[in-house]
């Protein structure tokens, strides 16, 4: 466990959606942020641009900091070959050089997608523990379960802390009716990684990841026991997107299981 807050911590995959908002916000919570990405960010000559292939980027990257936020990798479903090389051997070269360097404390983000063929909780259905068997309904998602997977290998082999965040979608508003029970606030998402940087003696502790929306399916209560506080609902916005396209239909696939349309017909990483 971290002696005290961690103060530098290395943010992969900073160029991406989440990770922008994350630069944004988490410097609020009193960090400094070191960023590493494939691509170039405008506006920060100090990012690292390199791939999770490059382990000699990756050493020069963990040296020095105090924690890990990992978000970088393929997002959406790809071929099996370009997620083993971004999710799968990329998420091992990041712990690898996290353990050479002396880094105990990691937060990965996993995804909804690691148990997305779980059926969704109809209402007055008890929420989804996070105990309930992974069930990845994607390459994406299965990478996320080897990546939950890997960090409790490296807590158990080498002592190095994870906590891995079940992510649902996190923008600045919920865009679909199914996203109103997953959605997870950019202001909640960085509580939540504030909280899993700095919660004493979490091992491997695994979370969902979402504001405490009225339509909830999951339990949050491992991700309050790190000390998260979500302050967001998603209900707000739920009359127009209701209006807009009625409510989730059980008898719908894409309605039935957690993963939505990932499990049918998933989106495609563009690269």
């Amino acid at each position: 466990m971290p002696a005290e807050k961690p103060r530098t911590v290395l943010l992969t995959g900073a160029a991406g959606g989440l990770g922008t908002l994350m630069r944004e916000l988490l410097p609020a919570h009193g960090y400094t942020l070191r960023l590493f990405d494939m691509v170039p960010i405008e506006g920060e000559p100090d990012a690292i641009t390199a791939d999770l292939g490059d382990r000699e980027a990756l050493r020069a990257a963990v040296t020095g900091v105090d924690a890990i936020i990992h978000l970088a990798g393929i997002s959406l479903e790809a071929s099996f070959d370009k997620i083993l090389r971004a999710n799968i051997e990329g998420t091992y070269n990041l712990y690898e050089a996290a353990r050479e360097a002396g880094v105990r404390r990691v937060v990965f983000a996993s995804s909804n997608h690691a148990v997305g063929f779980t059926q969704r909780p109809l209402p007055g259905d008890p929420l989804i523990p996070v105990e309930t068997p992974r069930r990845p309904d994607t390459f994406y998602g299965l990478s996320k379960s080897f990546g939950e997977d890997l960090a409790q290998l490296y807590w158990d082999l080498h002592g190095v802390e994870t906590v891995s965040v079940r992510i649902g979608s996190c923008f600045p508003e919920p865009t679909s009716v199914r996203m109103l029970s997953v959605w997870m606030s950019p202001a909640d998402g960085a509580r939540l990684f504030d909280a899993a940087l700095t919660a004493e003696n979490v091992g491997h502790t695994v979370v969902y990841g979402s504001s405490d929306n009225t339509r909830l399916w999951w339990d949050l209560t491992s991700a309050r026991a790190l000390g998260y506080e979500p302050q967001d609902d998603s209900e707000p916005y739920a009359a127009k997107l209701v209006a807009e396209h009625g409510e989730l239909d059980p008898a719908n696939p894409d309605h039935a299981h957690l993963g939505g349309h990932f499990c049918t017909n998933p989106p495609i990483w563009p690269h």
